[in-house]
């Protein structure tokens, strides 16, 4: 019986990530959809373009804390349903996936940025910190916060094997999770990374169009 417990706890961290939180709070907070809209992008970024920041940090808080939850509930209790660390790297990723393809929503979701930091702070309190860091001087210096997104996203990855040691933890299932994370991360933001590239790439703070 135990070994349907790693696929229920995926399937509900998957549900919980498939709750686009852009959407809910814009809707109940009488704005615009945001996939109607600026990059039409389901994230606290685009609804940031709205004009309204309360809206916009409540969605980011929103979206990092469905990436976090699911990861702190199999860390904390699920050593009694026989869930390890192949679990724990497992919901983290379906959250994200949650996110990028909620159900809910037709399978039309955001690009996971703070899903994934949710996910990072979960993981290690450290990790999270280190990448939202990168995230921020980013952000701050070029005010692109797709640039932002996919430096912190090569980085993610680099900042584990640094804190936890190269050799044998390349295999390890968070290692892969986070991995393919960042990769998912890089895919999801290829469009802003050709208009990075052209120069006509929004700016942190423009208004909607």
């Amino acid at each position: 019986m135990q070994d349907i417990y790693p696929a229920l706890a995926t399937v509900a961290a998957y549900l919980t990530g498939s709750l686009s939180f852009a959407v809910i709070v814009s809707r109940l907070m009488g704005l615009s959809d945001p996939r109607s809209y600026g990059s039409k992008n389901p994230g606290a970024t685009n609804v940031l373009r709205s004009g309204n920041k309360a809206a916009a940090i409540i969605t980011l808080l929103l979206d990092a804390l469905k990436g976090w939850v699911p990861v702190v509930l199999v860390q904390g209790w699920g050593g009694a349903w026989g869930l390890g660390e192949g679990t724990v790297a497992l919901v983290g990723l379906a959250a994200f996936l949650g996110h990028l393809y909620p159900v809910f929503f037709r399978f039309q979701g955001g690009k996971g940025v703070a899903t994934a930091a949710g996910v990072l702070l979960a993981l290690e309190p450290w990790l999270g910190g280190a990448t939202l860091l990168t995230w921020l001087i980013v952000a701050v210096f070029f005010r692109y916060s797709s640039l932002a997104s996919i430096v912190a996203a090569v980085f993610a990855p680099a900042y584990y094997l640094l804190g936890n040691g190269v050799a044998w933890y390349m295999a390890k299932p968070v290692m892969l999770s986070i991995t393919a994370m960042g990769l998912l991360l890089l895919w999801r933001h290829r469009e802003n990374i050709n208009r990075l590239l052209a120069g006509k790439e929004s700016k942190l703070g423009s208004k909607k169009t």
